[in-house]
C-alpha cells in the first residue's frame, strides 16, 4: 500500500451557482439550464423531457416554477411544440457568463492560495 506521501493527484476546485429567492427557493441554476437549452434545441418539452430522461411532469414543475418565481415567461407552448421566450434566452446567456466568471476567479484563488499545497 501506497503511502499518503506517495500519492500524485492532480487538484481542482469546482463551483456551483444558483439564483434562489430569498426564502431559499431555486428560480434557476445549472440544471434549468440544461432543461431550457435541450427544449431550445429540440424544440418540445417533452422531446427535451426524454433527451434529459426526466419525466415530462419533473421537467413541466422545474420551468413552471422558475417562472413563477422570475416572474416572467421562460417558454411558449405552440401546437407544434415549445420556444424560448428571449427573456430565458437572456437568462441563460447571463447566467453562462456569470458561472465562466465565477469559476475563473475560483481557480485564481485556488492557484494562489492551495495549488503549491496540494498539487
Amino acid at each position: 500500500m501506497k503511502k499518503a506521501s506517495e500519492i500524485k493527484t492532480d487538484f481542482k476546485i469546482q463551483t456551483k451557482i444558483w439564483i434562489e429567492s430569498q426564502d431559499g427557493q431555486i428560480a434557476f441554476g445549472l440544471g434549468r439550464y440544461h432543461v431550457l437549452e435541450a427544449i431550445d434545441r429540440v424544440g418540445s418539452m417533452h422531446a427535451a423531457a426524454k433527451e434529459l430522461k426526466m419525466g415530462y411532469r419533473a421537467l413541466w414543475l422545474r420551468v413552471q416554477s422558475s417562472e413563477d418565481l422570475l416572474g416572467k415567461p421562460l417558454v411558449t407552448r405552440t401546437k407544434h411544440g415549445s420556444t424560448l421566450t428571449p427573456f430565458a434566452k437572456n437568462l441563460m446567456k447571463k447566467f453562462k457568463r456569470t458561472r465562466s466568471i465565477i469559476q475563473t476567479e475560483a481557480n485564481d484563488v485556488y492557484n494562489d492560495l492551495f495549488n503549491e499545497d496540494l498539487n
